[in-house]
């Protein structure tokens, strides 16, 4: 059976070019308006996906949750190592520098496709960072989590624990760099994925 792959770029030059170098390899492409109804019709397929917006993570998001969702390399643009940490931990089996040449992009999708797992070295170092610092955080740090989590604004939690707000976001802050999360709102995602909340 034939895997198809799916080319999911905002730029049309860009999927164009990327079509052309697969199709050459012989790979059958789609360039699916409705990502997630193309691979749910599909018992093996391959995503291509650019991460460019947090729609894009949204939609790898929704992929992973498919009954038997795609492989998916995610392309990536912006520090590779961040990006790429997140998108493996959101569900990408590769990850793949959007400007990435010809010849990388077509081992990168042969080694996916044989269940392989393909990123820079600086990914990888991020991937296994994240996953050896999941050791349980502070219990303030939790506990401030899990109160952002709740909707409580930056100001009422500094007003809890007897902080001025501008301390609280230097707190914060700090917390979020120790988490390698870049927002409040990443950081909360992170510590859900990692069981902390």
């Amino acid at each position: 059976m034939a895997v198809r792959v799916a080319v999911v770029d905002p730029l049309p030059m860009f999927r164009h070019g990327v079509t052309a170098v697969l199709s050459a390899a012989g790979h059958t492409v789609d360039l699916p308006d409705d990502l997630v109804a193309w691979a749910s019709r599909r018992s093996s397929a391959l995503v291509l996906l650019t991460l460019a917006h947090e729609a894009d993570w949204r939609l790898l998001a929704r992929l992973r949750e498919l009954p038997k969702p795609p492989a998916v390399i995610a392309l990536i643009d912006g520090v590779p190592a961040v990006q790429g940490s997140r998108a493996i931990r959101s569900g990408a089996r590769s990850v793949l520098p959007r400007g990435a040449v010809a010849p990388l992009l077509r081992r990168t999708v042969e080694a996916t496709l044989d269940g392989q797992s393909v990123m820079p070295t600086g990914v990888m170092t991020a991937v296994l960072g994240a996953a050896a610092d999941t050791t349980p955080l502070p219990t303030a740090g939790a506990v401030w989590l899990r109160e952002l989590a709740a909707g409580t604004t930056v100001a009422q939690l500094a007003l809890q624990i007897g902080y001025s707000e501008r301390a609280m976001f230097r707190l914060l802050r700090a917390l979020y760099k120790q988490m390698g999360a870049s927002s409040r709102v990443e950081a909360i995602m992170r510590a859900r994925e990692w069981g902390w909340l």
